[in-house]
């Protein structure tokens, strides 16, 4: 109970951490070859649609239930993810904290007990190696729950920095977990559904909506949300990506996590380009689909692009240079060689309603 509060109180509500395009999602691999999480049989029992992600069987929808249906579920009253491919992790020792901070951006030190931030692994270019969330409990060690599609790259990550750290006479032990199950619940109702449940099935009962990758997709693009190696990866700074805020402002001063130079360079100087959100109608657009200036040029492409089921249009998300980054600006996306009106939206396209669990 104690660990499935924490991670509500880590997910804030509607995080959209780890969530798939569908164009990423693969039906064609045969079930019995991928892994199973703990809830497989569940979602099965319950109508899913299983289909292959991360190397995972997990549930894109629900029986006859349709993602704008499932979407507005979430959005109007609560639903509930497996999320548990997604690589968890508990950090150990006395030196935890200092570990952790060497390889992220946020301030953990700075965190209430029991509570969690989102914050980034980042390269010593200022590249995102991946997103994730570090809570701070009050048990002697720091939960990490980071993206399934990443899992070997930031274990191999960990492990290597780990490796230096302990040499230098870091006390610090790291954990994997693998025999835990996880869920997010989301919603305006998840608040008062948590108070006093403890099981799936309980959830279930009290009203909560099983959701699927699909349903998440178009939420987590709704709150203009990153996907990681769509929307951010190695090659895009935080600041690029408009996620500055995740940067603590003790590790502004001390400027000691990796990238720090370049990063904070870019923060006082203003980097090139921008992650920007996009509304349009029409078909909508999807990921590598053009964007295109008011003269015909090409200044980027989409990252993730949906139908959003809570406003009745398109929205996406891209990168442009930063003089066409300001809200209201008119382009033009290229989808199936037709051109789409567009215009640059501030994001979240929905207002995002976060809850902190007590």
């Amino acid at each position: 109970m104690n660990t499935f509060k924490l991670l509500a109180s880590s997910l804030r509500g509607c995080r959209g951490h780890d969530i798939p395009l569908l164009r990423q999602i693969s039906t064609t691999s045969p079930v019995t070859s991928l892994e199973k999480t703990v809830l497989h049989d569940y979602h099965v029992d319950q109508g899913g649609k299983m289909v292959e992600f991360a190397g995972y069987s997990m549930p894109v929808q629900y029986g006859k239930v349709g993602i704008a249906t499932s979407h507005n579920q979430v959005r109007n009253h609560c639903g509930m993810f497996d999320v548990s491919h997604m690589l968890q992790s508990r950090v150990h020792g006395r030196d935890r904290v200092k570990f952790v901070e060497s390889l992220i951006v946020g301030d953990i030190e700075g965190l209430p007990d029991n509570s969690g931030t989102l914050s980034l692994f980042t390269n010593d270019q200022g590249g995102i190696i991946d997103d994730l969330i570090c809570s701070k409990t009050d048990l002697g060690y720091l939960y990490v729950v980071s993206n399934a599609g990443c899992k070997e790259k930031d274990l191999a990550h960990m492990k290597q920095q780990l490796a230096s750290f302990k040499a230098a006479g870091g006390d610090v032990e790291l954990e994997i977990i693998e025999d835990h199950g996880l869920v997010a619940v989301q919603g305006p109702e998840a608040a008062k559904i948590l108070q006093a449940v403890e099981l799936c099935e309980t959830l279930f009962a009290s009203g909560v909506h099983l959701a699927g990758l699909g349903a998440r997709d178009s939420l987590r693009l709704e709150a203009g949300l990153c996907l990681y190696g769509n929307d951010i990866d190695d090659t895009t700074t935080p600041i690029e990506a408009g996620l500055a805020w995740t940067i603590g402002k003790r590790r502004r001063q001390t400027a000691d996590f990796p990238g720090a130079e370049i990063i904070l360079k870019q923060l006082k100087d203003k980097p090139k380009r921008r992650r920007v959100g996009l509304t349009c109608t029409g078909p909508p657009p999807r990921s590598h689909c053009p964007v295109l200036d008011g003269d015909g040029n090409q200044v980027g492409e989409v990252t993730s692009g949906c139908p959003a089921p809570s406003l009745g249009k398109n929205v996406a998300m891209a990168y442009v240079p930063a003089n066409l980054a300001k809200a209201g600006t008119n382009l033009t996306v290229q989808v199936r060689k037709k051109n789409i009106p567009a215009v640059v939206t501030k994001m979240p396209f929905v207002k995002c309603n976060y809850h902190i669990m007590k």
